[in-house]
């Protein structure tokens, strides 16, 4: 069971890590044009490990800003990861300690993702499957990472050619994959309204968290769609 957990876990990794690798590459070209080496960089990659996260830190680098205010900003964007690992945390109550680690640092956001979904489709989230998975991710986002590095002399300024706008779209691309879920559309426009409204008044990075927890809140607001159908049928048939 574990090894094919294991291998299920790498074939559907692999696409996940494609799609990933051009946001690695963009980090190491933003990373070379901020002044750091290319061994900097790709540590940064394989230690940090935070893509929204590392891109913070890189723009404030380049400014000059203290080291507490850095530490604060990217604890701003990664409070999402709470959120996260609240999330999954009933999927890996059997998982060791030292698995309890690993699960929470491979813990990024397409990851995540993708562990909701292998449970909403009735397939066990064993650690196996999860270190399989996070693998195929792990690796690309570093390999590219150091190619960006490499090569970031080459592609100039990122930004000059809208490299920068990856990211955003790869975001939405993961928010549009739960479009199917209980009350997607009202939570998705109360976090994004609630995520404008802080940006422009509170400024970045703020506004990710606040956007999120907005939308946190709205969802246990509002009742399960699936439960209010039952609640309907269950009062039809006792009118009958």
């Amino acid at each position: 069971m574990g090894r094919a957990d294991f291998i299920d876990g790498l074939k559907g990794g692999i696409p996940v890590g494609l799609a990933t690798a051009p946001f690695g590459a963009l980090f190491g070209a933003l990373a070379r044009d901020q002044g750091m080496s290319v061994g900097e960089l790709t540590l940064m990659s394989s230690t940090v490990y935070a893509g929204a996260s590392q891109m913070v830190g890189l723009d404030l680098f380049g400014h000059n800003v203290q080291a507490w205010l850095i530490v604060l900003s990217i604890l701003a964007v990664n409070f999402r990861h709470v959120l996260y690992s609240a999330a999954i945390a009933r999927y890996i109550r059997s998982f060791s300690l030292v698995e309890k680690f690993l699960t929470f640092f491979f813990l990024v956001d397409p990851q995540f993702a993708e562990t909701i979904k292998r449970d909403e489709s009735g397939k066990p989230v064993t650690f196996a499957w999860y270190i399989g998975s996070a693998t195929m991710i792990y690796i690309p986002w570093v390999l590219a990472s150091f190619v960006g590095g490499l090569l970031g002399s080459l592609i100039g300024d990122p930004r000059s050619i809208g490299l920068d706008i990856l990211l955003p779209i790869y975001f939405l691309g993961i928010v549009i994959g739960f479009r199917k879920r209980d009350n997607f559309l009202p939570v998705v426009v109360a976090s994004a309204a609630a995520s404008a409204i802080a940006h422009r008044y509170i400024g970045s990075p703020w506004h990710v968290s606040i956007g999120a927890l907005v939308g946190v809140a709205v969802a246990a607001f509002l009742p399960p769609v699936k439960a209010n159908r039952k609640s309907d049928l269950a009062r039809e048939n006792h009118e009958v």
